[in-house]
């Protein structure tokens, strides 16, 4: 890091997987990049007082706030991690944001499209006084769609026709899985909808450069009650026997039209089995067309159709070189990144344009964009609004 390197006080609320990999990046970007701002990390909040303090111990934090209204008012720390579910984002963030943090917020910006606009009307507050706010859709620092972004803006692929985005899981495929707080609406906000379909909703904006303006959805539950969680239903370390209703999509399917008049379809499921974290998309164009899968996450397939059909096809780019996007701050070409990786690009890129004084991308105005498309896909589903049934097809 330079020697000139300024700190800011990292205060992070929640500290369960989100808060484990963004505790990583926390430790590590300063390591692996020249960063203007030195993050300390001065805090980590949970309502849990000894989870928290293991927590704390356990991924580097400095000290330990059971309150996340106190953590926000410590004058040591200088930006706000949200790692929490999503029904308390906006509270939290438009808190930090009028005490002058800058805020990294998690994904999806919020449960409502009304509390994103407060989300968004509090950051523009702020924005003029100085602070800082993003969205943590970390996809986008992954390097190889980092260069499908710059192929794309450079005109490789032409004029976009298709869009197909697929995030597939299968880690509720069980029935008995636990009633966990991602399958209850009132704090998800939506299930693998909002949860998964979110990644790849922003993701195909940011790759393509372009906006979905009309959805047309279908979403379904396939497990309609889970086992309790033991401390959901009062019980002290045992099985809970009891049952809940999930509230939540198990999966979701929509189909869209962009500004730039491409199309696209999209499906996020956590019910597709022996697929752990195949997030796929897929963009093709006049000129060419780019395909990714993130369980291949260093690869990038590239088709150049402007080529004679004798030795056109697809051709796969190994995205480990210098000078593709981040790369020059890690290993030799073929040592690939990981996961966490996506993270520790996401920090930089705050650090810097909160240094700077730009604003940063993804914004809470991108994060509105995709909250308004989620909401647009409940809205079709729930309507079926669009849907012809075939005659005959029940008989």
């Amino acid at each position: 890091m330079p020697e000139n390197a300024s700190k800011i006080g990292v205060g992070m609320i929640g500290y369960a997987f989100m808060g484990a990999v963004h505790s990583q990046a926390w430790r590590t970007v300063h390591r692996a990049f020249d960063v203007p701002l030195t993050p300390a990390m001065v805090a980590l909040c949970g309502r849990d007082p000894a989870k928290a303090a293991a927590a704390a111990a356990k991924l580097g934090w400095q000290s330990v706030e059971t309150d996340w209204k106190q953590l926000i008012g410590r004058e040591d720390i200088g930006l706000v991690d949200i790692c929490t579910p999503g029904d308390t984002h906006a509270e939290i963030a438009i808190a930090a944001l009028a005490a002058g943090k800058h805020v990294l917020c998690e994904k999806p910006l919020a449960n409502t499209v009304d509390e994103a606009v407060a989300m968004v009307d509090a950051a523009e507050k702020a924005r003029v006084k100085g602070v800082r706010s993003m969205v943590a859709f970390n996809y986008r620092r992954v390097p190889a769609l980092a260069l499908a972004r710059k192929l794309i803006a450079d005109g490789k692929l032409g004029t976009i026709r298709h869009v197909r985005a697929q995030y597939l899981q299968d880690w509720i495929v069980d029935p008995e899985f636990p009633l966990v707080w991602r399958l209850d609406k009132e704090k998800a906000g939506s299930g693998a909808l909002g949860d998964i379909g979110a990644h790849i909703i922003d993701l195909a904006q940011f790759v393509t450069g372009s906006r979905i303006t009309g959805v047309s959805g279908l979403t379904e539950t396939f497990v309609t009650e889970r086992p309790l969680v033991a401390s959901s239903a009062g019980l002290a370390g045992e099985a809970s026997t009891e049952r809940g209703t999930v509230t939540v999509d198990d999966a979701a399917l929509f189909t869209a039209r962009f500004d730039s008049g491409a199309l696209g379809s999209f499906e996020a499921t956590r019910f597709a089995s022996g697929r752990k974290n195949a997030m796929r998309i897929e963009i093709n164009g006049s000129d060419g067309s780019i395909a990714f899968d993130f369980e291949s996450m260093n690869e990038l397939s590239f088709h150049d159709h402007t080529e004679g059909a004798d030795i056109a096809g697809f051709r796969r780019i190994l995205v480990t070189e210098s000078t593709h996007p981040y790369l020059s701050a890690w290993w030799p070409p073929g040592h690939g990144l990981g996961y966490e990786h996506s993270f520790t690009h996401e920090v930089y890129d705050f650090l810097v344009a909160i240094e700077a004084g730009r604003d940063p991308e993804p914004s809470f105005a991108d994060g509105l964009q995709v909250q308004r498309v989620l909401a647009a896909v409940e809205k079709s589903a729930a309507a079926q609004s669009v849907w012809t049934a075939i005659e005959g097809a029940n008989a």
